[in-house]
């Protein structure tokens, strides 16, 4: 079995990268969906996007090859996906991927679209959907792929 951290849109804060890293340190690949804006030496173990308030030179877009997935990995905002995932259907469809780990919207979402998983973590540093800030972990094995939705501890209530 596969095991794969999701998170994004962390915007500064370190801490919730550190508990992350802590609580997950043997896992199989870890993800960042960009709007990190903390120096890439933190991120060191994540492969990383670029989110629209992110300056590093890092990708805008990667793919992961597992044997049984193509995913996508992408910060989500040149796709309009504020609104409607509809346009990263198509470019998931345009790079045969049947999977894809995006960020942006800080709302956690796990859904299927035309026979391919999207997974958003929410967002590390506060949702706009009032929960708590939350990552993915994403299993994976030869029968199926399971999301499960982590809240974040490290961020105090009231900060939201």
């Amino acid at each position: 079995m596969l095991k794969l951290v999701v998170v994004s849109d962390n915007h500064g804060r370190l801490e919730p990268i550190l508990e992350v890293l802590n609580k997950h340190q043997h896992a199989d690949g870890y993800y960042h969906c960009g709007d990190f804006e903390i120096p890439l030496a933190y991120l060191n173990q994540f492969a990383v996007v670029c989110g629209n308030n992110d300056y590093a030179d890092v990708p805008m877009s990667l793919i992961v090859n597992t044997p049984r997935h193509r995913i996508l990995v992408l910060h989500g905002h040149r796709y309009a996906t504020m609104f409607s995932i509809e346009r990263l259907v198509q470019k998931a469809k345009a790079e045969r991927c049947n999977m894809v780990f995006y960020g942006h919207t800080h709302v956690f979402n796990d859904q299927i679209v035309d026979g391919i998983r999207f997974i958003n973590p929410g967002s590390l540093s506060h949702n706009r959907d009032g929960s708590r800030p939350s990552y993915a972990i994403v299993e994976i094995d030869e029968h199926e792929v399971r999301v499960i939705r982590h809240e974040i501890d490290s961020i105090p209530s009231f900060m939201f």
